[in-house]
């Protein structure tokens, strides 16, 4: 099969997901737009540039198709994926602010547009509401579970900005943060499908583990792409990571391996972030054979993904639950 079939199958797949996903995604889309409404234009106006970036809503998708997994019949789900969602964006309003980032999906950033005060604030905002609308769910359970996520996300955050520009960090500080900073939404999202659903504990148990080592896979394979994509295909300019000193994974093992000079040059870019050896970098980690390296640690952790699913009852939802496992790992984007 050639690159080009692979890419058609794995576009294919996705979309069979997102079809089956469609009909309830459709509805959080709608009540995503209602509930993002404000009487402050600018709200509005940042809103608005938010919902046309688009995206592929994984994470409320992923929160859909675990609570139809577990057999739920009801409507909280719909509002559940939208809290998921502006619970994702808020971050990603702040991480843009953050990184100095001015490119997303493509597109300009909200705080390249807006400036960072606006950006922080309608963040913030995003937070409030989905606050507003877990309580509107009256569980207990939920608030806890979501509650505890966005302050492992904050933590994230933090633990992230310590380790920019510090070349020493290894394979489980990295870890460590996309747990808290990535993988926990995703853990959360699977978790609270199976609490809907009903499910006995060893399986929302198992819905969590899933998520959780999917968002690993994510995070892993997002940061490998930051190597080998381009801002046309992946929507933010190559080596944006590296021009921000952060130590994603690819470099952490390039570290490994290395020779003498590889190294004095990767630590370089690290601790002093910028472009200007962009090439020698990324040939650098390409000889280490840290691509290669990073992309199976990815696989390994889609793989227990799919594994964690063989606790709940076959279905539709669980077989596109496990396509996205693979999706997770194949993607270009």
């Amino acid at each position: 099969m050639t690159t080009t079939q692979a890419d058609t199958r794995r576009s294919a797949d996705f979309a069979a997901v997102r079809g089956l996903a469609a009909a309830d995604m459709h509805r959080v889309d709608s009540l995503i737009r209602q509930r993002l409404s404000s009487d402050v234009v600018l709200i509005n106006q940042i809103a608005d540039h938010i919902i046309a970036g688009g995206g592929k809503r994984l994470r409320p998708m992923l929160h859909v198709l675990a609570a139809n997994a577990a057999g739920y019949h009801g409507e909280h789900h719909i509002k559940l994926a939208a809290v998921i969602e502006f619970i994702h964006t808020s971050t990603l309003l702040h991480d843009d602010v953050v990184d100095e980032s001015d490119l997303r999906r493509g597109r300009k950033t909200a705080n390249a547009l807006w400036g960072n005060a606006a950006s922080v604030l309608v963040g913030d905002f995003l937070y409030s509401r989905s606050f507003q609308m877990m309580v509107e769910l009256d569980d207990m359970r939920i608030m806890r579970i979501l509650a505890d996520t966005t302050n492992t996300i904050a933590e994230g955050e933090v633990l992230q900005l310590l380790n920019i520009g510090n070349a020493d960090v290894d394979e489980a500080s990295y870890l460590n943060v996309i747990e808290r900073k990535t993988a926990v939404l995703f853990a959360a999202a699977t978790e609270l499908g199976g609490l809907l659903g009903g499910l006995p504990v060893e399986q929302c148990t198992a819905l969590r583990r899933y998520g959780m080592q999917l968002g690993y896979a994510f995070q892993i394979a997002d940061d490998l792409l930051d190597y080998t994509s381009d801002a046309g295909t992946l929507g933010k300019n190559i080596g944006d990571d590296l021009a921000e000193g952060k130590p994603t994974l690819p470099l952490i093992y390039a570290l490994q391996r290395a020779d003498a000079e590889q190294k004095q040059s990767l630590r370089h870019a690290i601790e002093h972030g910028g472009l200007d050896s962009l090439d020698r970098i990324i040939a650098a980690i390409r000889d280490s054979g840290a691509l290669e390296r990073t992309h199976e640690r990815a696989v390994m952790h889609a793989d227990a993904a799919r594994d964690a699913l063989r606790a709940l009852p076959d279905s539709p939802w669980r077989e596109a639950m496990a396509t996205l496992a693979d999706y997770s790992v194949q993607r270009s984007f």
